[in-house]
């Protein structure tokens, strides 16, 4: 996933993936997993994953490993915790928001 510099850090790759995630689970898939790079013009793209719950796996599918890419999987099947204010830990992102 692209965003056009144009429409940067305005919520555009966070709806975007809550719609896939809202979609998955619709669908009942237990799994999403994704590429992405591994330099540091990535880690902006990495972070929007991790705080949906990605968490870093080896290749899947077809993939091998590659230095230049980043492995993630969204295991569907657990919900998150509910957040909780003496976490001191920032918000999760709730996907219903987007809509």
């Amino acid at each position: 996933m692209h965003t056009a510099e144009g429409h940067r850090r305005r919520g555009v790759a966070k709806r975007l993936l809550a719609h896939i995630v809202d979609e998955a689970r619709s669908r009942s898939y237990r799994r999403l997993s994704l590429e992405t790079g591994s330099m540091d013009a990535y880690a902006p793209a990495r972070a929007l994953y991790a705080r949906f719950g990605f968490i870093g796996t080896g290749p899947f599918a077809n993939y091998v490993p590659d230095p230049n890419s980043s492995f993630m999987t969204l295991d569907l099947t657990v919900r998150p915790q509910p957040w909780r204010a003496e976490s001191g830990q920032e918000p999760p992102f709730d996907a219903g928001d987007c809509r």
